[in-house]
C-alpha cells in the first residue's frame, strides 16, 4: 500500500513540475533582419563608343612680308560645323574617385572664310579631322559621373584661297597641327555597362607660319611654286554628346 501511494505521489508531482519547467525556459532570440543591399554602379572597366556635335575655331590670318618679315593683319573668321567620330578608353574606380584615360578621334568639317585685308583674296579654313589623347578624373554619385580630362590633341588643317571675282582657287596649304586640350564632362549610366554623356572640350593650338603653293588656276600662282606665307593662329571649341558601352562588372554590392 505504501509503496502505490508513494508511486502516486511521485507521478503527481511530476506533472506538477512539468508545465513550470516550461515556462522557465528563456524565449527565442529575436534575430534582425540583414540591412537590404544598395546597388552602386561601377565605372571600371574598358569602354568603346561614339560622339557627334560641333564645333567653331577662330583662325586669324598674318601676312608675312617676304622681305622683312613684318606681320599684316588680314582678318579673322570663326570656322564652324559638325563632327563625328569615336573614343576608346579605361577608367578605373576607388569610392567614388574615377581615374582614366581616353583615345579618341574625329571626322570634322569645321569651315569659314573671310575677305584679306591685304590681299582681297577669299581666305578660307577647313578642319577636317582633330584627335585627342587625354586623361580623366572623375567624381561619381553612383550612376552619375562628372568628370574633367586633359592632355594633347591633333589637328587636320586646310587653307585656301580664292579670287572674288572668279571665285577660283588662287593657292593652298596644308597642315597637321598639334597643341593641348581640357576638357569637361558628365556621363550618366542609364544599363548595365551603357552610359550617355555631354562633354565640353577647348583645344589650344596657338600660332603656326604656313607656306602657300600655287593652285594653278589662270587667276593663281604656278602649280606648286611658293606664293606666300601666313602665320596663322587657332583655337578650337567643341561640344559632343557621346554614347559608350563598357565590358566589366556593372554593379557592386555594398551595405
Amino acid at each position: 500500500m505504501n509503496k502505490i501511494l508513494f508511486g502516486t505521489i511521485s507521478a503527481m508531482a511530476l506533472g506538477l513540475a512539468a508545465p513550470a519547467s516550461a515556462a522557465d525556459l528563456a524565449a527565442r532570440p529575436y534575430t534582425k533582419a540583414p540591412p537590404p543591399i544598395a546597388a552602386i554602379y561601377d565605372w571600371s572597366g574598358f569602354y568603346i563608343g561614339i560622339n557627334g556635335g560641333g564645333g567653331t575655331s577662330r583662325k586669324c590670318w598674318d601676312f608675312v612680308t617676304p622681305a622683312t618679315g613684318v606681320l599684316v593683319g588680314e582678318g579673322c573668321h570663326n570656322a564652324t560645323g559638325g563632327t563625328v567620330g569615336g573614343q576608346v578608353g579605361y577608367r578605373w574606380q576607388s569610392t567614388n574617385w574615377v581615374f582614366g584615360f581616353e583615345g579618341q578621334g574625329n571626322w570634322a568639317d569645321f569651315t569659314g572664310d573671310n575677305i584679306s585685308a591685304v590681299s582681297g583674296l577669299r581666305n578660307q579654313s577647313k578642319i577636317d579631322s582633330f584627335g585627342l589623347i587625354t586623361g580623366q578624373v572623375g567624381y561619381a554619385w553612383n550612376n552619375v559621373l562628372l568628370y574633367v580630362k586633359g592632355g594633347a590633341a591633333v589637328v587636320g588643317d586646310r587653307y585656301r584661297t580664292y579670287d572674288v571675282a572668279t571665285g577660283l582657287e588662287f593657292d593652298r596649304a596644308n597642315e597637321t597641327r598639334w597643341g593641348g586640350t581640357v576638357g569637361v564632362g558628365v556621363e550618366f549610366g542609364f544599363a548595365p555597362n551603357w552610359s550617355v554623356g555631354f562633354e565640353y572640350d577647348h583645344i589650344f593650338l596657338g600660332h603656326r607660319t604656313i607656306d602657300f603653293t600655287g593652285s594653278g588656276n589662270f587667276a593663281g600662282a604656278p602649280l606648286g611654286a611658293f606664293s606666300a606665307s601666313d602665320r596663322i593662329s587657332q583655337d578650337v571649341d567643341i561640344a559632343l554628346i557621346r554614347v559608350n558601352y563598357r565590358w566589366g562588372g556593372p554593379l557592386i554590392a555594398r551595405y
